[in-house]
């Protein structure tokens, strides 16, 4: 039997964080990579080659999260526009509020490591308190 082809986690995750804002009052904003083909978005509000949408239920009409594309109308300096973004565009989803999002990885280069392949060890074992190092404060990194 073929094996079925695993759907993105994208759409599923950006409507969970889109319903959480909301839930917490909240104003979610995508990020959208510009330079996508099939976009409509108001290319005169593109900086930098990404443009951010405000995709609260206040400044959006018809607004649908699916599993290919958002979906949209919203205004522009007074004027409506219908917004059609693919999911694989959107690169983030943060509340306007506090910056709490999430950024999206493309996968590009990524596969699901091999089950029956043991995993790598790590490369430098861990200091800290337990083992005679010094305590470490924990760091975040942008890992691609």
């Amino acid at each position: 039997m073929a094996e079925r082809p695993i759907s993105s986690q994208r759409p599923y995750l950006l409507r969970a964080m889109h319903e959480w804002m909301t839930d917490n009052a909240l104003t979610p904003h995508i990020v959208v990579d510009a330079s996508a083909s099939n976009l409509e978005i108001p290319t005169e509000h593109v900086r930098d080659g990404k443009i951010v949408l405000n995709v609260s239920y206040e400044a959006t009409r018809g607004l649908l999260i699916g599993n290919d594309s958002v979906v949209f109308e919203a205004r522009f300096n007074g004027v409506p526009r219908s917004l059609y973004v693919p999911i694989d565009a959107v690169l983030g989803i943060y509340a306007r509020e506090n910056g709490q999002g999430m950024i999206f990885s493309d996968g590009a280069g990524t596969e699901p490591p091999d089950p029956s392949s043991p995993p790598e060890p790590p490369r430098d074992p861990p200091t800290g308190p337990r083992d005679g190092g010094d305590k470490q404060r924990p760091a975040l990194k942008v890992v691609k």
